[in-house]
């Protein structure tokens, strides 16, 4: 009798040739042989949905009376989830063993594959994540989501049809580490935080150049054509004065997390893709996490300087490129440029 590998449901179990056929033994038995390849595969396995899980946008989710932000990764071989009140922060991810354990444990009417239940998990959740703030009577969910706590645990609750019989799942979801929660909260949200500072500095950039384009028309001749139209020139200190008295208290009113889960998720994928991309050339060059240049993406935003770019990527889509980081800042040149007609509000 001799020991062969064979690909079943993908994954790679361990199977007994006898002489009148195969049979393959699971859960699967490994020799210690195999050990460091097993190792290897549910270490790639986890590194998958770690860094899934860090490239998906944040939903706003209510279920009953709790407000939650949540994420979640979903592949054939298992899933992630990250689940937030705002005050504590939980997470489940598991294997495609431990789905097929809990499945049997909760439908017990129900046999197939992992991948399967893997598969309607996804069908459930994505329009649950999607439409969450847009679900209502005319468009009712096709599952029932319920959540509660047990001790230090947040048990996601599912009840849903499965080829026409009763489907159950539970998400159990404990505390989040504090390198979790800084690698999907802290960190990201610096990151976007230094972004829109960027942002910020490049629409100041542009208004000083609008009001010297404005005034090299009056001091052509131009005079406007409608006075109500006319705008005092752009004063930036003033300005944040104004905003941070005026508009700072509704700005950073947080809430639940709705208007951030709505509203900021574009920009948290693009700085999350940044700091993976980031981190893959870290590794690649052999840097260590406390090297002066480990801090890639942040560093780059924090030192922007206070000159105008020639082109900003738009915030709202999610860019492969490092924000502010395509190639030397190079100041307009305002006094080349050709003078235009002039049109418009100015006759």
């Amino acid at each position: 009798m001799k020991l062969v590998n064979v690909v079943f449901e993908d994954q790679l179990v361990l199977g007994k040739v006898k002489p009148r056929g195969l049979k393959f033994l699971l859960p699967p038995i490994w020799p210690r042989s195999q050990a460091p390849i097993r190792s290897t595969i549910e270490r790639l396995l986890m590194e998958e949905l770690e860094q899934g899980l860090l490239m998906q946008p944040w939903a706003w989710l209510q279920l009953g009376e709790n407000s939650l932000l949540a994420k979640a990764f979903i592949t054939k071989q298992g899933y992630a989830l990250l689940i937030s009140d705002l005050q504590q922060v939980w997470h489940e991810q598991v294997d495609a063993l431990v789905v097929s354990q809990r499945a049997k444990e909760l439908n017990k009417r129900l046999t197939a594959p992992p991948s399967a239940f893997l598969h309607h998990l996804e069908e459930l959740l994505f329009p649950l994540f999607k439409d969450s703030a847009q679900q209502d009577a005319a468009h009712p969910s096709k599952a029932d989501f319920s959540c509660d706590r047990v001790a230090e645990t947040l048990i996601l609750r599912v009840r849903s049809e499965l080829s026409g019989l009763p489907f159950n799942w539970h998400f159990h979801c404990t505390a989040a580490s504090s390198s979790q929660v800084s690698q999907h909260l802290i960190r990201p949200l610096m990151g976007v935080s230094l972004a829109l500072q960027c942002h910020g500095r490049e629409l100041a950039a542009l208004l000083r150049m609008k009001d010297l384009e404005i005034q090299g028309y009056q001091e052509s001749g131009a005079v406007l054509s409608r006075s109500r139209l006319k705008t005092e020139p752009f004063e930036e200190h003033s300005f944040l004065e104004q905003f941070m008295v005026e508009k700072l208290p509704e700005a950073c009113t947080v809430g639940d997390g709705r208007a951030f889960a709505l509203s900021l998720q574009n920009l948290y994928v693009a700085v999350t893709k940044q700091q993976i991309q980031a981190g893959q050339k870290r590794q690649g060059s052999g840097e260590t996490s406390g090297s002066p240049t480990s801090q890639g993406t942040d560093s780059q935003l924090l030192k922007q300087p206070e000159q105008p770019v020639s082109s900003t990527p738009a915030l709202s889509e999610p860019e492969p490129e490092p924000l502010g980081a395509s190639g030397p800042v190079q100041r307009p040149q305002l006094a080349k440029a050709k003078r235009k007609k002039l049109r418009g509000l100015f006759s």
